[in-house]
């Protein structure tokens, strides 16, 4: 049976994300956040999650993304199970992001465009390709802003 398992987190980040890169040049960057609910006797009920991103979400996450900011996540819900070395079995959810933003609730932000690569818009989850950037590559680069027609939307 097929169905739709997206999801939506509001939350805040528990660590910097890390960025790394397969042995294929896709880049990967997890990060950690919590979502807190106040129950009704006033105590904090937190939630924590892993989120995975990949390819230009995952270097623009990297990018713009540190401890402490909020954030909207957009993704898919994924469970992996494994056993640790006493033998005990584990289980764990995370979240395979499909777009990340900036929450706006409590604060401002400054967007910046960044020129197309290339590629596939799948979150990496479809193998599709965009161009990998090497690891030892600047990650902060000078973007250069497109020109545009008089009647044309810049986006």
């Amino acid at each position: 049976m097929g169905f739709d398992n997206t999801v939506t987190v509001v939350g805040n980040v528990t660590r910097d994300p890390e960025l790394r890169f397969t042995q294929g040049g896709m880049a990967v960057v997890n990060f950690g956040v919590a979502w807190n609910k106040r129950r009704n006797d006033g105590e904090d009920e937190v939630s924590f999650f892993d989120v995975t991103c990949f390819r230009q979400l995952a270097e623009n996450v990297a990018d713009s993304v540190t401890k402490g900011a909020r954030v909207v996540i957009y993704g898919t819900l994924s469970q992996r199970s494994w056993e640790n070395q006493q033998g005990e079995r584990r289980s764990k959810v995370e979240i395979l992001a499909d777009d990340v933003a900036p929450s706006l609730k409590w604060a401002s932000a400054e967007i910046t465009r960044n020129e197309f690569r290339g590629g596939s818009d799948d979150g990496g989850r479809q193998g599709g390709g965009g161009a990998p950037r090497s690891q030892g590559a600047e990650r902060s680069q000078p973007q250069t802003q497109p020109t545009y027609d008089l009647d044309e939307e810049p986006f």
